[in-house]
């Protein structure tokens, strides 16, 4: 191979390094699906929390699998805020411990974005409706003996 050949190689790999392979962009939206699922897959999870602005999309017919989510992507790194109910009888430091390590597992195995924080609200607990009930029982014989 002469020198001429090997010099067009070199420039020819040189050009093709140069080729912009383009970007991949993930929506804030899938972040805050793939979120949702992997918190409610958490045992001890009744559900997520949606606010008002929850509440107003649901009666609308609009419910979203991101519902209780808030999410924050910047450059290759991932910040979440996770809503949730949790269910009667659990721990919910364990819950929210294992919703945080689920949600940054699922996040970075599916997207690669380096998850930063993972931040959980509890924002109410799940009583079955037998242990429901019981309670609402005793709140009105509080009430009538007043």
């Amino acid at each position: 191979m002469s020198e001429e050949e090997i010099k067009d190689i070199k420039a020819e790999k040189e050009e093709a390094e140069k080729v912009d392979e383009g970007s991949i962009k993930i929506a804030d939206e899938v972040v805050g699906i793939i979120t949702g699922l992997a918190a409610t897959e958490v045992e001890g999870v009744a559900g997520m929390s949606g606010g008002l602005a929850g509440g107003i999309a649901d009666m609308l017919g609009r419910k979203s699998l991101s519902k209780g989510v808030k999410v924050e992507v910047a450059d290759e790194t991932a910040s979440v805020d996770v809503y949730v109910i949790i269910e009667y009888g659990n721990s919910i430091p364990d819950v929210a411990w294992k919703i945080q390590d689920n949600v940054k597992q699922a996040i970075e195995g599916m997207t690669g974005l380096d998850v930063k924080a993972v931040n959980v609200h509890v924002q109410g607990v799940n009583f079955p409706e037998e242990e429901q009930k019981e309670a609402e029982n005793k709140v009105e014989e509080v009430e009538d003996e007043e």
